[in-house]
């Protein structure tokens, strides 16, 4: 990027003298400036030097080559030298506050991002210390976020001092005199610098800060406020809630409002406001003449009253319009938005004439801005001449180097292409060695992330806003990776060497690289943006790294550090992240600081609703992924008095996101657990109470009513099958059957015709009713099943998948099984021949099917009662009773496999032995009778007979020992176990019946009944926690027995001091934030920064007085290492 694309100070000179402003003062400098720099060598042609600092000037930084190599080498040993940049900038940070205490009231930031600040900011100026323009732009950039601070000249010195000393201490003798006259010179560059875009420029930016905040209806922070939130790495991720959205706990109503999407890809109000000035809703249609009161909106207004209401290619400036004010103090961003702005321009077909949004603009921003005046104009034409500039330069030019890009794209063959995969991972490792670290995956994966990277060269000219939210979203993933920035720049460099040997097109190869350098920028810029302490601490996967960065955080933005990062419209959960890659320390940390209840004079903070409206679908989330997580996510949401009265506590359980989701539904959280199939998670009280009371007050009604049908339909059945065809016949109608001829071949004779005809009502009604209700209800699912392709595979067969249930699988059996009654029914087939006894069972054909038929009609009647055991639900200790049957009943299905086989081998071998005993007669008969010597059915006469033939007998008692003394007693053993390991969860199994059953049922409770239920649980009133102390809402308040839960330490963090959201909670005491670890690692750090410096003084003075000295360096490495040696029993103790 060139001086003047950024913004550079001449150019807006230039600018400023047409819009008519003295700049006298200005020309005079640059007099001066040009006499210094020819009558002066040196590090800036002698602008710049190691002495003073010169903040009358701002132009680039020539340093010596070998200087500035130097500088660079000796910053890369400082950082090998530490633990970890964090480590190096916490260094950094305590040696300018040793220096000058004072200046501490001049940073707001915690001292943790501070510290990140310093390195990020200090690695950034060295690393560009060989690139004089680069440099330039970035000192520039920070030298616009520090418009808020006061710099001057002294505290530049103290700056400077500081940060030589330290690196004097810590290099030793490899800090040369070179070294140190190039980081003075660097500093002193960089303070006046600052200084410099402070005198100039701080004015301008902040009347367009203030206009642009008035025309949009937004408030302004104050100045100590905007310093601390320019920086995205102090954890606020661009988001723009206020006080009181921040205190999540106190306005339950208005965070109902505020939807929050899952993972990734969630837009928050910030985004949504950006969207309304994308164009797809408001921007898109210039003829409405309502007069709006924001941005936008005038600027519709004035483009219809001014005749550019076809102009579509304002639609683009103005969707991006925002983003390029509020980055006007960040040449990169700025500049970065300009390029994108380029490309989203290059596909409007049309004359394009810039000087007319200039126009529009003005207008609408006089309309808007009540106190419009000069300073105004000049400003905001200061700025549009900028952007108009930069998008000047690249106008035309993305269309042209599309084409050229697409050409070289095709001439690619499948050689070309895979020497590309190769070469590019190559000359990669090559420049940078550290690199091969974190591409861990597989060539093949590899050849994939290239062949990926060369089509977004090209599908960023041709869909440039698709491809920006892409890479957004991709940068926020390489966040959570942890991988430098680093990086970026030699994969670029790779990726261009590479495609420069192949390409013989000159602007192929410049579209190329300028679109590669485009997506790296952006994903640079967003994984910087991202990458918060939070972040960090998550990819050390540390409980106690994740406190210490969640303490920096301002208590009305404690909760939003950690469940979102937002870059531009896209975002990342930190939390879901930790969840996703298994930082599972971390996510716990995280799940305990949020449900923490903390408290001022004010107000409370409670996480609950933040955290549910965030990730609607947490529940599901960790039962899925983090099971281990359930227990420490439900318990944070009880808050149990630590005082009780009349031995009884108040337990407060916030239970609202349980319960109700965000449409005001039935919430799918125990639907989720129910699914997860952990008996002990349903029994937490949170989940206990919750479908108690769904159970008690909405469901049991209705699942009820659902089974009243259903029984109803199996007393039909049963009359019908089991009671009417065994009423007894009355004498005279035995007296006519007996004298009646006309069905001689019944022996059994015929019921009245009253018991048929109503014999034949109820199964009319069985066939009609329950055969068809079940079969349209297995039809609707089937067809769902199948349309969804929600199948299962069992075996060879695919099967839908409602039918894994074992309720639908009997339910579909029972359909078989009455469809099969209906084709044999006797009834029917008698019609024919029921002339003289209707209805009747009786005739030569029914009593052929009559037996068959009654089998079927057995076999239904066992379905009924075993879809029955559904009612058992209606009490826990029944329900688990049945649940614990059913689960022993593998235990005696495996001893009945096992009787069976031992039966048949004793079978066979008992009919090989040469004997006639008629029980024993062939292998069938010899089964049946030792199944009968198991079950205690064969009588003692047949035993008698086995003594008549000792062979027999002796394989009989064989057989009995192995079966009733061993397999009968073994079962007993197994039944045993298994109940004793059932038992421990069988209400854990009951209740996850139960809310299986809840979920089925839930959907068929009226809307009205629900909404009702709702509101008289009252959830949006506040609770107490005490007498006159009201809470936080959400929740039911219950009283338990003082004994059940004992609870000594009161779980409400309470604070004095100040109660602006802003402020940082205090240090907390005892909550397990290892603070003895973290003094005894201070001190650790104290004792060996001690004996650096007195090795360091030692070194020196022994050169200074050779041999002489000796005894003194003697004297002190001894007296070090007394210090060293006490240090460290201070730490032992």
């Amino acid at each position: 990027m060139s001086v003047e694309e950024s913004g550079s100070e001449l150019d807006m000179e230039e600018q400023d003298e047409e819009q008519q402003i003295d700049y006298e003062e200005d020309e005079e400098e640059s007099s001066s400036e040009e006499e210094d720099e020819d009558s002066t060598g040196g590090f800036s042609a002698g602008i710049y030097g190691p002495t003073e600092v010169n903040d009358t000037v701002f132009e680039e930084l020539h340093m010596g080559p070998d200087c500035a190599e130097e500088v660079r080498e000796l910053w890369s040993c400082f950082l090998l030298g530490a633990e970890s940049r964090e480590v190096a900038g916490e260094a950094i940070y305590a040696a300018l506050f040793d220096a000058a205490p004072s200046l501490q009231s001049l940073f707001k930031t915690p001292r943790a991002v501070m510290a990140m600040r310093f390195m990020n900011g200090l690695n950034q100026i060295i690393c560009s210390v060989t690139d004089p323009k680069a440099l330039k732009v970035i000192v520039e950039t920070l030298g616009f976020q520090h418009l808020d601070l006061e710099v001057t000249v002294p505290r530049v010195v103290i700056f400077r001092d500081a940060i030589v000393d330290l690196l004097s201490v810590e290099m030793g003798d490899r800090f040369t005199k070179r070294a140190r006259d190039g980081f003075s010179t660097l500093l002193n560059y960089v303070g006046g610098a600052y200084i410099y875009v402070r005198v100039k420029f701080s004015e301008r930016l902040k009347i367009i800060a203030t206009s642009w905040a008035t025309a949009n209806n937004k408030q302004v922070g104050g100045n100590d406020e905007a310093g601390e939130n320019k920086d995205l790495e102090d954890g606020n991720s661009g988001e723009r809630e206020d006080d009181a959205h921040a205190a999540a706990a106190n306005s339950p109503k208005s965070q109902k409002s505020r939807g929050w999407s899952s993972f990734r890809g969630s837009k928050p109000k910030a985004a949504q406001e950006s969207a309304l000035l994308s164009g797809k809703e408001t921007v898109s249609d210039f003829r409405n003449t309502a007069v709006p009161k924001t941005f936008p909106g005038m600027f519709m207004f004035n483009a219809a009253v001014m005749g550019f209401s076809g102009q579509g290619w304002m639609n683009e400036i103005l969707a991006s319009w925002d983003t390029v004010v509020s980055n006007v103090s960040n040449s990169y961003r700025l500049q970065e938005e300009c390029d994108v702005l380029s490309l989203r321009l290059s596909k409007y077909r049309g004359n394009i004439n810039l000087s007319q949004y200039k126009a529009v603009m003005l207008a609408s921003l006089r309309s808007l801005c009540k106190d419009w005046g000069t300073a105004h104009e000049v400003a905001w034409s200061w700025l549009w001449e900028n952007v108009e500039r930069m998008l000047k330069a690249l106008m035309g030019k993305p269309a042209v180097q599309e084409a050229a890009l697409v050409k070289m794209m095709s001439s690619l063959d499948s050689s070309a292409q895979d020497t590309i995969r190769r070469e590019v991972y190559s000359k990669f490792f090559a420049l940078a060695p550290a690199g091969q670290d974190f591409f861990k995956q597989s060539t093949t994966r590899l050849h994939f992330i290239a062949d990926k990277l060369v089509a977004m060269t090209l599908d960023m000219y041709k869909e440039p806003k698709r491809m920006v939210e892409d890479i957004s979203a991709l940068g926020l993933r390489h966040v959570g990776y942890g991988i430098p920035t680093d990086l970026f720049g030699p994969f670029v460099t790779a990726c261009v060497q590479v495609v420069r040997a192949l390409a013989d097109d000159e602007l192929a190869e410049e579209a190329f690289r300028w679109s590669l350098g485009l997506i790296s920028r952006i994903l640079v810029r967003v994984i910087n943006e991202g990458s918060t302490i939070v972040m960090k601490a998550i990819n050390a996967n540390s409980g106690k790294q994740l406190r210490k960065a969640v303490g920096c955080a301002p208590r009305g933005k404690r909760a939003l550090w950690m469940l979102n990062v937002q870059v531009g419209t896209q975002s990342i959960s930190p939390f879901m992240w930790a969840i996703e890659t298994g930082s599972l320390d971390a996510a716990k940390a995280m799940i305990i600081d949020l449900l923490t209840i903390r408290a001022d004079r004010d107000r409370y903070y409670y996480g609950m609703d933040i955290l549910f409206e965030r990730h609607s679908d947490m529940i599901r989330r960790l039962s899925l992924d983090a099971p281990a997580l359930l227990p420490t996510l439900l318990n944070g949401l009880v808050w149990r008095s630590r005082t009780t009265e009349n031995g009884q506590r108040r337990v407060n359980y916030y239970v609202k996101h349980l319960l109700v989701d965000a449409e005001g539904e039935f919430s799918k959280a125990i639907e989720w657990l129910a699914e997860s199939r952990d008996p002990k998670i349903v029994c937490n009280p949170v989940i206990a109470l919750v479908t108690d009371l769904v159970w008690g007050r909405v469901a049991y009604r209705t699942f009820l009513l659902g089974k009243v049908w259903f029984l109803f339909t199996l007393i039909v059945f049963i009359t019908s099958q089991s009671v009417l065809n065994r009423l007894q016949k009355s004498e005279s109608w035995d007296d006519e059957i007996a004298s009646s001829s006309s069905l001689s071949s019944s022996s059994s004779g015929d019921l009245p015709l009253e018991i048929r005809v109503a014999i034949f009502m109820c199964r009319c009604f069985i066939y009609i009713f329950s055969l068809g209700q079940h079969t349209f209800s297995h039809a609707r699912w089937i067809i769902h099943d199948l349309r969804n392709k929600d199948l299962v595979h069992v075996g060879c067969i695919s099967i839908p998948a409602y039918l894994l249930n074992w309720q639908d699988c009997a339910s579909l059996v029972l359909i078989i099984t009455l469809a099969c009654m209906l084709c044999i029914e006797p009834i029917l087939h008698c019609l024919s021949h029921s002339a003289e006894n209707l209805f009747t069972e009786h005739c030569e054909e029914g009593e052929n099917l009559l037996f068959v038929y009654s089998i079927f009609s057995t076999l239904a009647m066992l379905i009924y009662f075993i879809l029955l055991t559904d009612l058992a639900v209606f009490s826990t200790r029944v329900s688990a009773f049945v649940l614990v049957a059913g689960r022993v009943l593998v235990e005696v299905g495996l001893f009945l496999f096992g009787l069976i086989f031992v039966a048949l081998a004793f079978a066979c071998a008992i009919s090989a032995l040469e004997q006639d005993d008629p029980d024993f007669a062939g292998i069938p008969k010899s089964g049946v009778q030792l199944i009968k010597m198991t079950l205690g059915m064969f009588g003692g006469v047949h035993y008698d007979i086995l003594s008549e033939y000792p062979a027999l007998m002796v394989a009989a008692v064989c057989y009995i020992i192995t079966t009733v003394v061993f397999m009968l007693n073994l079962l007993i053993a197994q039944l045993t176990c298994s109940y004793q390991a059932t038992y421990l969860d069988m209400v854990g199994f009951a209740r996850l019946n139960r809310g299986k059953i809840i979920t089925e049922t839930m959907p068929s409770v009226s809307k009205r009944r629900w909404e009702a239920f709702i509101c008289s649980l009252r959830l949006d009133e506040r609770l107490e926690f005490g007498v006159g102390d009201i809470g936080l809402s959400g929740g039911l308040q219950v009283l338990e027995p003082a004994s059940a839960h004992i609870t000594t330490v009161d779980m409400i963090r309470r604070f004095g001091g100040s109660t602006s959201p802003a402020a940082q909670w205090p240090q907390e005491e005892g909550t397990g934030l290892d603070e003895d670890e973290d003094r005894f690692d201070r001190l650790e750090k104290i004792v060996e920064k001690a004996m650096k410096r007195m090795s360091s003084t030692a070194r020196r003075k022994h050169g200074q007085a050779g041999g002489s000295s000796s005894g003194l360096s003697s004297a002190m490495e001894k007296s070090s290492a007394q210090r060293a040696a006490s240090a460290s029993a201070v730490l032992s103790e």
